[in-house]
């Protein structure tokens, strides 16, 4: 596995990237919560499913965050 920040690479595409799986992350947490269902994700290497519940405390803690 390659340790580099793929945000750093000098193709625009791939750098680009970054940005378009945030934003596809988001949006399916935002299907998982309108449809009350759990999303499974990596966390530390290992399989994790987070509820909508879950998701919903997610985002209002980085509400509150900001």
């Amino acid at each position: 596995m390659n340790p580099k920040d793929i945000r750093t690479s000098s193709d625009p595409d791939l750098a680009g990237s970054y940005d378009a799986m945030l934003r596809a992350a988001r949006s399916a947490q935002d299907l998982a919560i309108r449809t009350n269902t759990g999303i499974v994700v990596a966390v530390d290497g290992k399989l994790v499913e987070l509820t909508a519940a879950d998701l919903i405390k997610v985002r209002e803690q980085e509400t509150a965050d900001n």
